[in-house]
This record gives C-alpha cells, sequence and structure tokens, in this order.
C-alpha cells in the first residue's frame, strides 16, 4: 500500500470521536475497507451506537488473531491540546491527535497488513481475523462479549496492537476495581447516639484491607508486587449532621501470585466480618480483569521479538505491563493460545494531550504485521 493510502487509514480513524463510545462509526469505517474482498465480517453490538467488528480472511491453515480495540479515552481539556484532538495532524514527522498511541495506530496498522495481503496475489497459507472491540478504556467488555460468543475460540495464537514501542509486553497486571457503599442513620450531630455513622464503618474496612494488601508480600518475578489503593471515599450531606450513607472505591493491581478471585473473596470476608459487628456494608466490583500470565516461553512471543529485529532492525525486549489489556478477556477463551501486545506505537503521550507517534513507526507497524502473520503460519506449520 502506498504511505499516503496508509496514512489516511490512521487519519482517518483518529477523526472518528470515539471516545468512550459511538465505536460503531469506527466499525462503519472499517467495513467500507474490506468491502468486495473474500472476507467474513460480522458485526457483533455491544449497545446501539457500539459495534465489535470482526473480520475473517482465509478459508484454511492456522489462524492468526490481530486484536485492536475501536474507543479512545477523552481528549479533556481542549486548551492543553496544541493540536485538534480529534483531527489528525502531521507536523515534524510526527502524528498529532487522541487516538495515535492508544491505540489506533495498532489497529490502523493491522488493517493495513491485511488489506496487503489481501492485494498481495499470493495464496496464504493460514487465515487472519481482525477483533475491533468497544470499551476497553472502560472495562474490555467489547473483548469479554467477543470472548463468551466463541469469537476467540479457534485462535491458534494473537497479537494484540496496543503501544509497546517494538517491545514485546508478555505479560501484565490484573485490575480489581471495587466500590463499598455504607448505610447509616441520619440524626443531628449533638445526639449522635440516637443515629448510626455510615463513615466510620468505611474506616474499618479500609483500614482492613488496606493491612491485608500489604501483607501480600511475595513478589512476581515481573510484574512485581500485588498494589493497593483507595482512591475515593465520599459519605454524608453537611457537616451537623450524622451521615447515613458512604462509600468509597479501590484500586487493586494483581498478580498470577494472588488471583482475582482469591483478593475478591479477601474483601468479602472483611465486608462479612465488619457486617457481623453491626455495619451495613455492601461491595460491587467494575469489570474485574485477571492478570496475563507469563507468555515469555511461547514461541509467538520469541520470534516475534526476531521478527522486528531482523526485519526492522529495532530493539524488541519483553516487557511487562501495569495496566490490563483485551488480553484479560481472550485468556478466558475455551482454547489455550498464546497471546502478546506489541504496537508500533510509543507508551509515553497515551491519554495525554498531543498524544501522538512517528510517522515513520507506524509505517513500520504496517510491514511488521505482515511479516509477523507470515512467520506465524510458517513457524505453526513446522510444529
Amino acid at each position: 500500500m502506498e504511505k499516503e493510502q496508509a496514512l489516511k487509514i490512521l487519519t482517518d480513524l483518529i477523526a472518528i470521536k470515539s471516545d468512550n463510545d459511538h465505536e460503531s462509526k469506527v466499525a462503519d469505517y472499517l467495513t467500507d475497507l474490506f468491502a468486495g474482498y473474500p472476507v467474513k465480517i460480522e458485526r457483533v453490538t455491544y449497545a446501539p451506537g457500539r459495534d465489535n467488528l470482526v473480520v475473517t480472511m482465509g478459508d484454511h491453515g492456522p489462524l492468526l488473531g490481530f486484536s485492536g480495540h475501536e474507543d479512545v479515552v477523552s481528549s479533556g481539556d481542549a486548551a492543553n491540546w496544541t493540536y485538534p484532538p480529534f483531527q489528525a495532524t502531521i507536523h515534524d514527522g510526527k502524528i498529532y491527535g487522541r487516538g495515535t498511541c492508544d491505540m489506533k495506530s495498532g489497529l490502523a496498522a493491522m488493517v493495513v497488513a491485511m488489506l496487503d495481503l489481501l492485494n498481495s496475489g499470493k495464496k496464504l497459507p493460514g487465515r487472519l481475523r481482525l477483533l475491533a472491540s468497544v470499551g476497553e478504556e472502560t472495562g474490555e467488555y467489547g473483548a469479554a462479549q467477543l470472548t463468551k460468543e466463541g469469537y476467540a475460540d479457534d485462535l491458534d495464537g494473537l497479537i494484540i496492537g496496543e503501544s509497546s514501542n517494538f517491545n514485546v509486553r508478555v505479560t501484565h497486571k490484573g485490575i480489581i476495581d471495587y466500590y463499598v457503599t455504607s448505610k447509616g442513620v441520619c440524626v443531628h450531630s449533638s445526639t449522635p447516639e440516637a443515629g448510626k455513622n455510615a463513615i466510620m464503618p468505611l474506616v474499618a474496612f479500609a483500614q482492613k484491607a488496606q493491612k491485608l494488601m500489604d501483607s501480600h508480600q511475595k513478589k512476581d518475578p515481573i510484574l512485581g508486587s500485588l498494589t493497593h489503593v483507595i482512591s475515593q471515599i465520599q459519605g454524608g450531606t453537611q457537616i451537623n449532621s450524622v451521615p447515613d450513607n458512604a462509600w468509597l472505591s479501590g484500586n487493586i493491581r494483581t498478580t498470577p501470585l494472588y488471583p482475582n478471585k482469591q483478593i475478591m473473596h479477601e474483601l468479602e470476608g472483611i465486608i462479612a466480618e465488619l457486617n457481623q459487628q453491626g455495619a451495613e456494608l455492601s461491595i460491587r466490583y467494575s469489570f474485574p480483569e485477571v492478570p496475563l500470565p507469563s507468555q515469555a516461553e511461547t514461541s509467538l512471543a520469541k520470534f516475534a521479538s526476531q521478527v522486528v529485529k531482523d526485519e526492522l532492525h529495532r530493539e524488541s525486549n519483553f516487557v511487562a505491563g501495569t495496566g490490563a489489556t483485551d488480553a484479560s478477556e481472550y485468556i478466558q477463551a475455551d482454547n489455550d493460545f498464546p497471546i502478546i501486545i506489541l504496537g508500533p506505537a510509543p507508551e509515553e503521550t497515551a491519554h495525554q494531550p498531543n498524544e501522538n507517534i512517528p510517522v515513520a513507526d507506524y509505517l513500520a507497524g504496517c510491514e511488521l504485521y505482515q511479516k509477523l502473520a507470515w512467520r506465524f503460519w510458517k513457524e505453526y506449520k513446522e510444529k
């Protein structure tokens, strides 16, 4: 594909305002790109205006998955941007705009690679499937839906195009976002004995939870320690009333040494203990994501790093991530296949004003995904 055409695909995607919603517009655009080709196109609706897109090419041979999400985070205050966030700007060898790093550059590069393979006229020894998901930034629920509906069950390997600066991310932590609510009885603050302060059980919960999480001292050799942060707390209506409601939220980054189920069971144990003492606490979770076990020993991770070095002449190391990706969902498919995170974008400006990617890096990513597909098909046949 000509450089200008490859760049247009990325700049067109950036111009689609899919911040935490409206992913169907991205799916529409990608559907049009694949129209007329011998591919299977499936729209998987999550909610009105929010469509996942699955594009499968080929009819035989090993199946490699390309994964990218269609949503981006909010651009925030436009005054903090030098260039319009949803109008791609190329300046001084870089493309600026919301999603250039996270992760429309990876998604666009995968699409370009697939189109180039379709246009090559070569007989392909394997298959490719694009999994373009909704809602990654707010909970990976598009990938969860695709996994539940079986779109990952027949994969032989999966590459997620999140920003990694050409390094191969082989593992990452999981996430538990939780909310604890507390009920009390509101009375005048001059007679607190007649009421029930909803804040105090939350304080007790926070102390117990932090102490317990701090006691988990075992370190994953790659990911390090589990982390826990009480991130929000709120309660009451005014200073001279005993609060009858309060809530707090917490964020935990889990490792395989302390699985999500164990940690959630421990939090629920604290809730039960305090409720036995008279509290009225309840806990809920927001899209918990499991850790990605290390993929460092998989052939996919090893040859992917080698392809970057040999074909692109760039450094490529195995790295770990502290944040979750759609891998947390796809790893739960009814099939055991390797998953790596490998993208062309640098991670430094993701979620920031003036998010950008060097033009040369994006174009190298387009080339990389083609070469990875060929190498995957070759490696798989030689097993």
